[in-house]
């Protein structure tokens, strides 16, 4: 049962979106769109594309492919090198909700700060 610190953090997570012009991604993602955009930099890129591939990166590195079980150790490789980088996780809009989930819950375990990167709303 989630405790009510988890469930804020969870929230919190939720709410917290940020650019997407962090770097040009080479991958191709089409993020969800989000009237909201912040200015946190994330170093940590975290990113699934729309065949649930796992891409990560940390700083001006390129995005490679990983498998789920290894990212928590990547994340943590990265808070060593960086205690107070931002995760950005760039999932595309029809990745399927647990596996974002999955990806939060991981962050969460290890108390990373966590972004959800989002594309500006088309004007109509």
């Amino acid at each position: 049962m989630a405790s009510m610190t988890d469930v804020i953090f969870l929230l919190l997570i939720f709410f917290m979106i940020t650019s997407t012009a962090v770097s040009p991604n080479a991958i191709k993602v089409l993020l969800p769109q989000g009237k909201q955009q912040t200015s946190a930099k994330p170093l940590t890129r975290v990113v699934i594309d729309k065949d649930l591939n796992l891409y990560v990166a940390f700083g001006k590195e390129k995005e490679r492919l990983l498998a789920f079980d290894e990212l928590t150790a990547f994340l943590q490789s990265c808070a060593q090198k960086e205690p107070e980088m931002f995760v950005a996780l760039y999932a595309d809009e029809t990745v399927p909700y647990r596996e974002i989930v999955r990806v939060l819950n991981i962050a969460n375990e290890n108390h990373f700060k966590m972004v959800l990167a989002t594309r500006p709303p088309e004007n109509k």
